[in-house]
């Protein structure tokens, strides 16, 4: 479940996705989600500046520690001058949240892999953090900070890069195929590009103005009609919607995908997306419909795979 919506202010068409959410209503998402079975919540301090990690801490008190897994970073571009940011961030998210230990942590970007890395050791020795990732690492970068964590006994656990159908950076850099061959999780997020995909969207009704996915995605609404249109079609055969099959397709390529939700109806559709079957023909025809929409949907914060 990814909370990266949950740091917005409240106001409709402000803030990064222009959700207006309360804590009423994401309480409705985090029961259903339970209800479901999903268990880990991803969040990370730099959304919404601890607005995130301190409404997902409010919610999920109801529930035992152990019904739950929390999934939180370290953001170097927001790092303090102190002498252990990286702890004193870890610290601050474990304030937030409400619990004394977090079961996957991750370096939310490769500023500096040498500097950073090592210092995620002290903190699985204190059982503070359970497991490690690193997040919008290329290939040489995740190599590296396998080798810093490997010599202290540890390793990356998990990877979290941007990979979607306009998106396979990842794929095309050889990042799935390494964490294949060596039984690392890849979870992938922006999958729906933060709604383009889900055919919610066009031109004549755009992503709401005023927010940063707006500007980055209301000009390309129009290119990719056919995919979200081919998306909804094979959803239909399968009582499905579009979302659910660009989740689908996600699940299919071999990644765990991490879905914003701030809706129950959002929650519905994962459920739905885990049954749809997928051939490999249908594989074939969204990713060459995605390539002919011949967009870049690359975030400003990533560099290339």
């Amino acid at each position: 479940m990814g909370t990266w919506a949950w740091g917005d202010n409240g106001e409709a068409g402000d803030g990064y996705f222009g959700s207006r959410l309360t804590q009423v209503g994401l309480e409705e998402v985090a029961e259903k989600a339970h209800a479901a079975g999903f268990t880990l919540w991803d969040t990370a301090m730099v959304y919404g500046m601890g607005r995130s990690e301190t409404m997902l801490g409010k919610i999920l008190e109801r529930y035992a520690r152990s019904d739950y897994q929390l999934s939180t970073k370290f953001t170097p571009q927001a790092a303090g001058t102190s002498d252990d940011p990286v702890a004193d961030m870890l610290e601050q998210s474990l304030s937030r949240l409400g619990t004394d230990y977090i079961d996957l942590y991750w370096i939310h970007n490769p500023a500096d892999v040498a500097r950073w890395t090592p210092r995620l050791i002290p903190l699985l020795k204190s059982g503070k953090v359970k497991h490690v990732g690193v997040s919008n690492h290329n290939l040489s970068e995740i190599e590296l900070a396998n080798r810093i964590l490997g010599e202290a006994g540890f390793q990356v656990d998990a990877i979290q890069n941007h990979y979607s159908l306009l998106y396979r950076s990842s794929e095309q850099a050889g990042i799935l195929n390494y964490c294949r061959n060596r039984g690392i999780p890849f979870f992938a997020y922006m999958v729906l590009e933060q709604g383009a995909l889900t055919g919610k969207y066009s031109s004549d009704n755009p992503l709401p103005e005023g927010t940063n996915r707006a500007q980055a995605y209301n000009g390309m609404l129009p290119r990719l009609k056919p995919l979200t249109d081919k998306l909804a079609s094979i959803g239909e055969k399968q009582s499905a919607a579009a979302p659910d099959v660009a989740t689908a397709w996600a699940i299919a390529k071999g990644t765990t995908p991490i879905i914003g939700v701030t809706k129950p109806h959002h929650v519905d559709g994962l459920v739905r997306a885990g049954s749809i079957t997928l051939t490999g023909a249908d594989i074939a025809e969204l990713e060459a419909l995605a390539d002919a929409t011949d967009v870049s949907t690359r975030g400003w914060w990533e560099k290339e795979m």
